[in-house]
């Protein structure tokens, strides 16, 4: 590499070995470069000798390498620059660099040493245009050409040596030109994977005239001949098993097999060619024929025969072998948009149950298929199910023995394979079946002619049928334009059925090969690969998962194998028809039997254990409906039926989480401990329901019942409730049906005064903006909050405010001092309208009456020369002991001392020291607890509550971030007046400590709690 290179040091080389040369596999796929190997004691000793010559004779230490490299021609060449630009040759396949010396100059040359051993040199260039060329490999980017005044990051802060030439005297400005020819040149690329390929071969086919190469080719081709062979064979038997039956039966088509086989090899050999340079990232992928699409096809002509007649079977033909290649056009249109756009993991959405039925659809189509093929069943429309086609199948011994012989092969493998799991079962027992074929024969002395007219062999008359043939029945004159449109609903379910497979396939064939690939690529290389089947008149085509599984465990995962297969798919191509004449009957039988099985089996009985009881009736509803109706009315059917099973599935599953009520799911705000306990009391009366998933018309009906079931008259007497809390934080989506419920529901709370209170969603969410479009935010009686926590802090403040305010007109006591977090100035109730008639107000004016007196105390004139923080600490500790009075906090005050803190001031940061404990006399503080893997939570701590009790008596560091979301006075013990407490008062120490942990249980309880609901 330039970079390795100190400008002005003296250059370092070892000798290339001219007998070590060999060239890189350019068949395979393309190899990824290794760091450069440690290099032996010989190499280093040869570089030092090398170093130590050259310091003393650059020239004569060049003379002594096997020869000069083709930058020293070149820099020869230029002595007197003319006028062109210098080029930098790279080697394809460059895995460790070498250098060689050149005199007078201090840059080296790099050579490379391939996978398969040797250096190789950069070639010797002849002309100045070759130059300029850049010699490419499969899958890497080109490597623009150096100008002489470029900035190269390979030379840090440094242009071009001083060798280089300059532009032409011409050139007014040579650097533009060469980039623009450069962009040019990449503008006019299709694909850049397809431009390297072509440009490495061409660039290595001037090599093959070296032995070597030859040798090298000759061995590799020798060693994948098995994976070919299994190829090839696996080609053959899929295309005459079903390019056989890629007409539909009756007169129209009849002698049509051989030339749907041709068809099929032609859409082969193109995919196979497609994947083979560049196209799929698996080296030795095969690409074949959509067998799947055999019943879409015969749909699609028999439609065309209704709609044509029977009186012009030129146009029937014509307007056939149009709507055949039109449907690989399109497939590969919409495969390359899919790719491009990355678009393919949307496919994965579809419902993998439609597409099981589907398989069981097409699955039984081939064993009707089977029959067909067996007996030789002729009739317009194939296998139907009536009393003719019965009496047909079991009225003649022969036709028993043709369908029975080719259904017992088909049993017979698969009970084979049932105990033995081996890839090569398969192909195996079809080459058998023939040789067993022709042995009894051979032995019974029958005449092939006799067969051939009895069914046992395909009799595909005497004349030779060339692969080409089918072309001439091309005929755009004759093409029923009109005929193709009224099909159009069979090509769209056609080309949605194709869709789904590389999907499903790639990936899966990924996990089996263990290489990680990219499904929007492979789609993209579908594209390319139906869409050349299609301009060649042929059918759909596609990775296949099986064979390729197979090619490679048999040692064909390289590009070599896969164009090997190619040609000789392209020979069998050439021969013709003629051999399928000498095919047993049962051979091809067999074969359509044994997928149509496997794909019935997969749809039917793989999944009985795997589904539920919803989605297996589905399955089968839709092969039913694809057998008597059709695919497309089976696959529209499914759709429909899909649909609405998982309505009713989805109905079924619970839409709420959760249900709470008030006095067990508390806010996260530290309040007195009178309050704590009086909230607890009135906090039934807050329903709270913890909505989950997608809300619809299907799963809102249980939401709207259960509310109603809280407003009927029972349980309304035994438990009436003020608020009901819908928690939404879980809910993702909302539609309209939905949103209408809200609103009915809103109306039925409101007659019954009970306050709507929403959150758990942002106003501008896909949840916020569904329930604002029916207007439900405009009504009085509702309202919305960011999460449930600060719902239910105003629920509890509403309750808190509406009880202090009615003692104030009834007792007239002075205003305590705030015991709520300031929030909404909306009042949600009021105690003094006639609370004597409402069992609600008669309920909360219960409650406070028996646990909240100490608060009316706190106004008592006795109580007025008590100094803080003996009235706070009063507030703070008076539900945890009844016999407490502000007096026995007298002895502790004096290791307090006032800490007014303004709004936003921090008091201490998670992780920090802690420096005593503080206790709220005014104003709110603000705590805020992270954790890692889980969301934060916030808690609030009012006048009369405790701050940092914990670390603070425990001594380690603080568990939150606290800091005053308003202007505050606070009472800080310091940690050393605690020890001072400790060491002069031991016994109220003592008991100061049992205080605060009782306070810090009941505080840490509540935010447990709120926790876990989250």
């Amino acid at each position: 590499m330039l970079s390795s290179i100190p400008m002005g040091s003296p250059l370092t080389a070892q000798p290339i070995d001219a007998n070590t040369t060999a060239e890189p596999d350019y068949f395979s796929s393309p190899a990824i470069p290794s760091s450069h190997p440690p290099e032996s004691s010989k190499s280093a000793e040869n570089r030092q000798n090398y170093s130590r010559t050259h310091s003393q004779s650059p020239s004569r230490a060049a003379s002594k390498g096997s020869g000069p490299s083709s930058l020293t021609l070149q820099l020869r060449k230029h002595s007197n620059p003319p006028s062109t630009l210098p080029s930098r040759e790279v080697s394809p396949m460059r895995i460790e660099s070498k250098y060689t010396v050149v005199p007078d100059l201090t840059i080296s040359t790099p050579t490379t040493t391939t996978t398969t051993g040797g250096d190789t040199t950069p070639r010797l260039q002849a002309t100045d245009d070759e130059h300029r060329k850049i010699s490419q490999h499969i899958g890497r980017l080109p490597i623009p050409d150096l100008l002489p005044t470029d900035i190269t990051p390979l030379l840090s802060n440094q242009t071009l040596p001083t060798y280089t030439i300059p532009p032409r005297p011409d050139s007014a400005d040579a650097h533009s030109t060469t980039r623009a020819r450069l962009e040019a040149r990449r503008a006019k690329s299709l694909n850049k994977r397809f431009r390297l390929a072509l440009h490495s071969s061409l660039d290595h086919a001037k090599s093959a005239t070296k032995p070597n190469f030859w040798l090298d080719l000759l061995s590799r081709s020798v060693a994948v001949l098995p994976a070919v062979f299994l190829g090839l064979l696996l080609n053959v038997l899929d295309g005459v098993s079903y390019g056989m039956i890629l007409f539909p039966a009756g007169k129209m088509f009849e002698g049509f097999g051989p030339m749907g086989v041709s068809l099929f090899f032609v859409t082969a050999i193109i995919s196979q060619l497609v994947y083979t340079f560049g196209g799929s990232a698996f080296a030795g992928g095969n690409g074949s024929m959509m067998i799947e699409v055999v019943p879409f096809f015969n749909i699609m002509a028999t439609q065309i025969i209704d709609i044509i007649g029977d009186d012009d079977p030129e146009g029937v033909i014509a307007t056939t072998l149009a709507a055949f290649s039109f449907s690989a056009i399109l497939t590969g249109i919409a495969f390359f948009i899919l790719g491009k756009f990355k678009l393919g993991s949307y496919l994965c959405y579809f419902p993998r149950i439609i597409l099981l039925g589907a398989i069981g659809g097409i699955g039984w189509f081939l064993i009707e298929t089977g029959f067909e093929v067996s007996t030789g069943m002729n009739e317009e429309g194939g296998f139907k199910y009536n009393l003719e086609t019965l009496e047909f199948l079991f009225g003649s011994e022969r036709i028993m023995a043709l369908w029975i012989s080719a259904l017992a092969l088909a049993v017979i493998l698969r009970l084979i394979t049932a105990k033995i799991h081996h890839q090569l079962v398969f192909p195996i027992y079809f080459i058998i079946i023939p040789i067993v074929f022709y042995i009894v024969v051979a032995a019974g002395r029958f005449d092939l002619k006799h067969l051939r007219a009895t069914g046992w062999l395909f009799d595909v008359g005497d004349e030779h049928v060339p692969w080409w043939k089918i072309y001439t029945y091309w005929d755009l004159r004759r093409v029923n334009y009109m005929a193709l449109l009224q099909i159009m609903p069979t090509q769209m379910a056609l080309l949605f059925f194709n869709l789904l497979h590389p999907p499903l396939n790639v990936p899966a064939l990924a996990v089996s090969l263990d290489q990680e690939v990219d499904t929007d690529h492979e789609l993209v290389s579908h594209g390319y690969s139906n869409f050349l089947a299609g301009l060649f008149g042929s059918v759909p085509n596609y990775l296949v998962y099986v064979n390729t599984v197979l090619f490679y465990r048999v040692g064909g995962g390289t590009r070599l194998a896969g164009f090997l297969l190619a040609c000789v798919t392209v020979i069998i191509l050439m021969v013709g028809t003629a051999p399928i004449g000498y095919l047993p009957v049962m051979l091809v039988g067999a074969l359509i039997f044994v997928l149509g099985i496997d794909l019935v089996r997969e749809a039917l009985w793989d999944t009985r254990h795997r589904v539920s009881k919803t989605e297996y009736v589905t399955i089968l509803s839709i092969m039913v409906c694809m057998t008597i109706f059709d695919f497309v009315v089976g696959v529209l059917f499914g759709i429909v039926l899909a649909c609405f099973f998982f309505v009713v599935q989805t109905s079924q599953n619970r839409s709420i989480r959760a249900q709470y009520t008030g006095d067990t799911a508390m806010s996260t705000v530290r309040r007195p401990s009178a309050h704590r306990r009086y909230l607890q009391e009135v906090g039934r009366q807050t329903a709270i329901i913890k909505l989950q998933s997608y809300l619809f018309f299907g799963t809102i009906n249980h939401v709207e019942q259960t509310a109603r079931e809280m407003l009927e008259a029972g349980r309304w007497n035994h438990n009436p409730i003020r608020f009901l809390v819908l928690d939404l934080s879980l809910v993702f989506g909302v539609d309209l049906s939905a949103s209408e419920a809200f609103v009915r529901l809103q109306r039925l709370l409101a007659a019954k005064n009970v306050i709507l209170v929403l959150c758990g969603f942002s106003m501008d969410s896909s949840v916020g903006r569904a329930l604002a479009s029916v207007d439900l935010f405009d009504n009085d009686n509702v309202e919305v909050f960011a999460e449930i926590n600060e719902a239910m802090e105003w629920t509890e403040n509403v309750y808190l405010k509406a009880w202090f305010d009615s003692i104030k007109e009834e007792q007239k006591v002075p205003e305590a001092k705030p015991i709520a977090l300031p929030g909404r100035a909306t009042m949600a109730f009021s105690m003094g309208e006639s609370w004597q008639q409402s069992p609600r107000r008669l309920h909360i004016h219960d409650v406070a009456g028996r646990l909240m007196r100490s608060i009316l105390h706190e106004s008592e004139p006795e109580n007025d020369d008590i100094p803080e923080p003996a009235p706070t600490l009063m507030k703070t500790f008076s539900g945890y002991e009844s016999d407490l009075t502000p007096m026995f906090f007298v002895p502790i005050i004096r290791y307090f001392v006032r800490v007014p803190v303004t709004e936003g001031q921090q008091l201490w940061t998670r992780g920090d020291r802690p420096d005593g404990i503080y206790v709220v006399e005014s104003g709110v503080l603000r705590a805020a607890y992270h954790w890692d893997n889980a969301d934060d939570i916030s808690e609030s701590m009012v006048s009369g509550t405790l701050a940092g009790e914990l670390s603070g008596l425990a001594n380690m560091p603080r568990n939150a971030t606290v800091v005053a979301e308003k202007n505050s006075v606070l009472w800080k013990m310091s940690n050393e007046n605690w020890a001072l407490f400790k060491e002069e008062q031991p016994g109220l120490a003592h008991r100061w400590v049992e205080l605060i942990l009782r306070v810090a249980k009941s505080d840490y309880d509540v935010l447990i709690s709120a926790c876990s609901r989250r």
